[in-house]
């Protein structure tokens, strides 16, 4: 575990699983953020301001896929677990600084046998927003995928070499 400037420990994460990176001064406004749509719609309103069954106006979740950021050098890669998305229902902006990725699906099935309907809907959303630690060039980004991965490479406005150590264990 390695200290900030002001002595204060960074988080360690005790199992191997993909987590999400931003800074650790986000995590409190993550965690707020997170929060707001319950603290709002499951409060105990009284009927005659509110109405009954204000929980049932709550959105679909929006889910943030995972993804993995490398730096390459001379671009990004961006990899990014998007799971049974189509590919036509998958948005890519990117601008100098970031990339935003968003998709949704809807799916219906009908079956309808001797003495009953069954009708099924499923709604799912996803969005992210990755920031790039240096500059791009949003115009030169190429983006494939396949088996639910988003695979998006970025080439950086300013190349940097990537220096490598060889170190050995005790």
């Amino acid at each position: 575990m390695f200290d900030k400037e002001d002595g204060t420990k960074l988080p360690v994460h005790t199992k191997t699983e993909m987590v999400p990176w931003y800074p650790p001064e986000w995590s409190d406004l993550d965690r707020i953020f997170r929060e707001i749509p319950s603290l709002i719609l499951d409060r105990p309103w009284p009927p005659a301001i509110w109405g009954r069954g204000l929980s049932r106006l709550k959105a679909p979740e929006i889910r943030a896929p995972y993804y993995d950021l490398i730096d390459m050098g001379k671009e990004y890669k961006l990899r990014a677990e998007i799971p049974g998305i189509p590919r036509d229902k998958i948005d890519i902006t990117i601008d100098t600084t970031s990339v935003e990725i968003s998709a949704e699906a809807k799916t219906e099935t009908d079956e309808e046998k001797k003495g009953y309907v069954s009708r099924e809907r499923t709604y799912s959303s996803l969005y992210r927003s990755v920031a790039f630690p240096e500059e791009v060039i949003p115009e030169k980004a190429e983006a494939t995928y396949r088996d639910g991965i988003l695979e998006l490479t970025v080439p950086k406005k300013i190349p940097t070499e990537i220096i490598k150590h060889k170190v050995h264990l005790k």
